[in-house]
């Protein structure tokens, strides 16, 4: 629709949503946008009441976000987009709000589940693929949140306070790569960054649409305007839900000249533009895979999501163990310990979830004791002791603990890293008796310095949606080989963190003391030892790097090496790049990846792996240019399977902008 059509009055009614769910019609007069949760499954409302309660259709759950990123592959991020487009068309849904691109700045943030990872790069590539997957099927996406919303703590109201050079470098960069894929729209956050609201942050819009080629809407998060004259000054175009009293404050100021007619026209001709793009990008499109061919890739995605953390070879298990299986999340009566609450909180009526009955099938011989809920011991329905018994009788005990929604959540942050008390006890109780292989349902890191040298394996499982008992068996089996890799650091404690304190700030601001040092860069660079470090994952195969090869070019550095599998099994490898300044002219974390890919490689093969690294991946933010410097100087390129293990080393020397490898 051409914008002259429309009155000024219609204009301002625009750029206000029509209600909880949808863009503003006019009647029919113009196409509606239907926009939905979340970014892991549907979450489609059928009932609201007065207190705000929601009850939703059920849906197909997905992996979490973060157990997608440690897949560290763009195919699975691509293929899940698309299945979430598939499951949009059939429920009439025009823009899915996500992905969720937020830094894991603290590992206590409430909604870390949703976002991809500690790493801005990581974040970035795997949104756009995401992005990607659903927008070439059909649904669009709402890239969010816009910017620096790393706690939940006080979200509303809090100063996020962050000096230029690390929002560029880490809180800007998952944002500007995932801008790569053309979202159709991106979500503001509801913290303020450096005292001014996401809603009205117009230097950061300035940014998105300017820099990193944003050509879509800025929607509101739900209720985050405060003044909607001043976020539409700012470049913010749809307010939502629709506020009655910001509406008619809207009009009173734009009657009042407090509104220039371009600016009203900017915002309602970029609500025009995608609806317009929605409706282009849905017409002849259908679903492209079943119900229970998206139910496959979302098992798939787990499977390749879960990573073994540690193993003393008691994994793969062998045929005709006896097993004894304990911990509610085993065979949970509550499929809330299986997800996040909040927006990405999935509606998984009907599903089930039975890990004893998955090992069974495989001809495994299982006892099962629940043992413990959440945080406690019911009684009538568990029983502690019995479950010692069990593991003090098998060859085998799997212990079955974890987190779930009464610790991870939109609106609260988690108020400890360690698990419930009671969890802690079992682990120790069966490492006592048994062999114990502790399996871990968690959206983000645990600390497991309590009790990880106590035991034979750790296998993080994550939330791992539909399928995912059977994604679970089958790598204890070892039908897979795991290949998961940590999206984000496991510190050994809290204390370790250096976003973990806010000691002397005042209530409602937030500083980033800690600047670049983010995760695997703090501790790394301070030398502070970590339980997993990020990048890490164990595999039943064996890999080496070998015939590493590089090739200088104008502007930046050509990588050619093979991944050789030195074990009998087939398996996927994660290679990861890392780059360090030696002598840099101003801060520099010691590593930053770079570039990162996976491979599958048959058993006593070898595959190839190309990489290049453009003069972005050398430099860094200068605060006095303005803009990225690539600083004279000699860096090393790092070549790992994780952000501690690295394999391969290769120097590069920078002068007057030129690169040139130095002699080995």
């Amino acid at each position: 629709m051409d914008i002259k059509k429309l009155t000024a009055k219609e204009k301002l009614r625009l750029v206000c949503g029509k209600d909880f769910w949808h863009t503003e019609d006019f009647g029919g007069k113009i196409p509606q946008i239907t926009v939905a949760d979340g970014p892991v499954g549907l979450r489609v409302v059928k009932a609201r009441v007065a207190d705000g309660t929601e009850t939703a259709y059920p849906a197909i759950p997905y992996p979490s976000v973060q157990l997608l990123a440690n897949t560290w592959n763009r195919n699975c991020a691509r293929e899940m987009g698309a299945a979430l487009a598939d499951d949009c068309l059939e429920k009439g849904v025009d823009i899915l709000l996500a992905p969720g691109v937020n830094i894991k700045r603290t590992p206590l943030c409430g909604r870390n589940f949703e976002y991809f990872s500690e790493d801005p790069l990581l974040a970035g590539e795997m949104a756009k693929a995401y992005i990607c997957g659903l927008q070439e099927n059909g649904a669009g996406a709402c890239l969010k949140h816009f910017c620096c919303n790393n706690l939940e703590y006080d979200r509303l109201h809090q100063s996020s306070d962050v000096d230029e050079r690390t929002l560029r470098e880490i809180y800007y960069l998952p944002f500007e790569i995932a801008c790569e894929a053309k979202p159709v729209s991106v979500m503001c956050s509801y913290n303020r960054i450096n005292g001014t609201y996401g809603a009205e942050y117009k230097k950061g819009f300035t940014v998105l649409r300017e820099e990193f080629g944003f050509g879509g809407a800025v929607f509101s998060d739900w209720s985050a305007v405060r003044d909607r004259t001043a976020s539409l000054k700012a470049g913010l175009d749809i307010e939502m839900p629709f506020c009655e009293e910001n509406y008619q404050k809207l009009c009173r100021d734009y009657e009042d000249g407090k509104i220039a007619e371009a600016e009203l026209d900017a915002c309602a001709e970029r609500v025009l533009t995608l609806i317009s793009r929605c409706k282009t990008m849905r017409e002849g499109k259908k679903s492209c895979c079943s119900e229970a061919e998206r139910r496959r890739i979302a098992q798939d995605i787990a499977a390749e999501g879960m990573v073994l953390l540690k193993n003393d070879g008691v994994l793969p298990l062998a045929a005709g163990v006896r097993l004894a299986v304990a911990g509610c999340y085993a065979q949970p009566s509550d499929m809330g310990m299986l997800r996040g609450a909040g927006a990405a909180a999935v509606n998984r009526e009907g599903e089930t979830f039975d890990v004893p009955d998955c090992l069974t099938k495989r001809g495994y011989s299982v006892a099962f004791e629940p043992a413990f809920s959440y945080d406690g011991v019911d009684s009538f329905h568990q029983d502690a002791r019995r479950a010692v018994q069990l593991a003090a009788g098998s060859d085998v005990s799997i212990l079955c603990v974890g987190l779930g929604e009464k610790f991870e959540r939109e609106s609260a942050d988690r108020e400890t890293l360690r698990l419930p008390l009671v969890q802690e006890r079992a682990i120790l109780a069966s490492a006592a008796v048994a062999p114990t292989v502790v399996v871990v349902f968690a959206g983000a890191a645990v600390d497991m310095s309590a009790w990880a040298d106590k035991v034979s394996a750790i296998l993080f499982a994550g939330y791992p949606g539909a399928g995912g008992d059977e994604a679970l068996a089958s790598i204890l089996s070892g039908e897979n080989n795991p290949c998961g890799r940590l999206s984000e650091s496991f510190p050994f404690s809290l204390a370790d963190c250096p976003a973990s304190q806010e000691e002397g700030v005042s209530v409602g601001v937030t500083r980033y003391r800690e600047g670049l040092d983010v995760g695997y860069r703090h501790y790394f660079t301070h030398h502070i030892p970590v339980l997993f470090a990020f990048g890490h994952g164990l595999s039943y195969a064996s890999f080496v790097y070998r015939n590493f090869t590089a090739e200088a070019e104008e502007d930046g550095v050509s990588i050619l090496l093979d991944v050789c599998n030195t074990s009998d099994r087939a398996g996927k490898e994660v290679v990861e790049v890392y780059v360090r300044e030696c002598a840099p002219v101003v801060y520099r974390p010691d590593r930053e990846l770079k570039a990162f890919d996976k491979v599958f490689v048959e058993d006593g093969g070898s595959r190839q792996v190309a990489f290049r690294l453009g003069r972005r991946a050398f430099a860094h933010w200068s605060a006095a240019e303005d803009g990225w410097r690539v600083s004279d100087g000699v860096y090393e390129i790092l070549i790992g399977a994780s952000s501690e293990d690295i394999r391969l080393i290769r120097k590069v020397r920078v002068e007057d902008g030129n690169f040139s490898l130095m002699p080995l």
